[in-house]
């Protein structure tokens, strides 16, 4: 499978120059992982830097607005230099799902079991299971990015 990267620089380039949001836009399923990555999507970039991310409900929008930091580490981490100043969550239109997903440029550093204990210990408050394993899941993984000391 071809990377996706050429495509959605020449498509965003049509509306006039967005710094990063190609290579946002591509490191965002990893970064956040697949059940994230299922309800919410990156939207545009503000003048300011902020990311503005379409979800699929107001509860994923507030969850994820909690975890902000968590996501921004774990963005920055698999987008190297490219990574906003923000976060903005908001209900919106996300793109339909590819027939296939698309295989990973490289291997994410896997969480250990202390990651996964942290990450169910940050994620304990959030009330609706499936966004709960989701969300835990994101940052075991941003966990485990951190700790292994990669970058792209």
């Amino acid at each position: 499978m071809k990377p996706i990267g050429d495509e959605v620089r020449r498509e965003l380039s049509r509306f006039g120059p967005v710094t990063g949001m190609a290579e946002l836009v591509e490191a965002w399923p990893e970064a956040v992982g697949d059940a994230i990555a299922r309800n919410a999507w990156p939207a545009r970039l503000g003048r300011d830097g902020t990311l503005h991310v379409a979800t699929t409900s107001s509860a994923w929008a507030f969850e994820l607005a909690q975890l902000e930091p968590q996501l921004l580490a774990s963005l920055g981490h698999v987008a190297g230099g490219v990574t906003p100043p923000r976060l903005r969550f908001a209900v919106g239109r996300l793109p339909e799902p590819p027939a296939e997903p698309p295989a990973a440029a490289r291997t994410a550093a896997e969480p250990s079991p202390a990651d996964l204990e942290e990450a169910r210990r940050l994620t304990e408050h959030i009330d609706d299971e499936e966004l709960r394993e989701a969300v835990a899941e994101a940052v075991g993984r941003g966990l485990a990015e951190a700790r292994s000391g990669r970058g792209l």
